[in-house]
C-alpha cells in the first residue's frame, strides 16, 4: 500500500464544498423586491456571492456602505438568510463520498470560511458529510481572515498536520493567496462562484480544476491504494 501525498484536505466553504447559491440568491431577491427593485438573473447575482453578503445588500438595495441605512439592511439580510440556511444548500456532487475516503485512508479533513460561525457550523451540521469535517475555522476565530494565511494555518494546528502536508482547495484568489502564504499545496476551482473578468489559471494554485468530479477525482489519486 501507497503512503498518501497529503494528510489532510481543507476547503473554503460556499462554492468550493457546498453550493450555498439558492439560499443566498432567494434572499437577496427578497430583498429586491420588497425595495420594489427588479431582480438580478440567478447567473448574475451568483457571480456576486464571493463578495459576501455586503454585496449582495449594496446591489439589492442600491444603498452603500458608508449610508447610515446600510447595516440595518445588512442586519436583515442575515436574519433573512438564517432562516432559510441549510434548506436548499447542498454538497458538490462526489465530495461527501470522497472527504469519507479521505477519512478512511488515514487522513484529516477541514473548513476555512471567511463566513461568520453564526451561519458556518449550523450550515455545516445540516450537510450529510459523515464523518463531520474535524476542523472548522471562521474569521471568528482568528484576528485576520483570509486572504491572511492565519485561519489556514490555524486549521494545520487543529489537524495536527503541517501545513506542507496540507491540501488547500478554493474558488477565489484569496484562497489562495492565503493557502499559498501558508505553505500549503493549493487548488483552484472553476466551478464556483467565478466573475467573468476572473482567471483562476491565473491565481497561483499549483493546481486548478474545472469541476467537482475533476476535484474528486485528483483527491482520490493522492489517498492509499485499497
Amino acid at each position: 500500500m501507497s503512503t498518501m501525498s497529503f494528510r489532510a484536505f481543507v476547503f473554503d466553504l460556499d462554492g468550493t464544498l457546498i453550493d450555498t447559491a439558492s439560499e443566498l440568491i432567494a434572499v437577496y431577491h427578497r430583498m429586491s423586491v420588497e425595495l420594489g427593485n427588479s431582480e438580478t438573473p440567478f447567473d448574475d447575482a451568483r457571480k456576486l456571492i464571493s463578495h459576501g453578503s455586503g454585496r449582495l445588500v449594496t446591489e439589492a438595495t442600491g444603498i452603500r456602505e458608508d449610508d447610515p441605512r446600510w447595516e440595518p439592511y445588512r442586519q436583515q439580510y442575515l436574519d433573512w438568510y438564517e432562516e432559510i440556511l441549510g434548506t436548499s444548500a447542498t454538497p458538490y456532487e462526489g465530495l461527501v463520498d470522497t472527504v469519507a475516503e479521505v477519512i478512511k485512508g488515514g487522513g484529516a479533513w477541514g473548513v476555512v470560511t471567511n463566513k461568520f460561525r453564526r451561519f458556518a457550523e449550523p450550515l455545516m451540521d445540516a450537510m450529510p458529510f459523515d464523518p463531520p469535517a474535524q476542523s472548522l475555522v471562521t474569521p471568528c476565530d482568528v484576528a485576520k481572515a483570509k486572504p491572511d494565511p492565519e485561519a489556514i494555518l490555524l486549521a494545520a494546528k487543529q489537524l495536527q498536520v503541517s501545513p506542507e502536508q496540507m491540501v488547500y482547495v478554493g474558488d477565489h484568489i484569496r484562497d489562495i493567496q492565503a493557502g499559498n502564504a501558508a505553505g500549503c499545496y493549493t487548488v483552484a476551482v472553476k466551478y464556483g462562484y467565478i466573475e467573468d473578468h476572473d482567471h483562476p489559471e491565473e491565481w497561483g494554485a499549483d493546481l486548478c480544476v474545472e469541476t467537482p468530479a475533476a476535484l474528486c477525482k485528483w483527491i482520490r489519486t493522492q489517498l492509499p491504494c485499497q
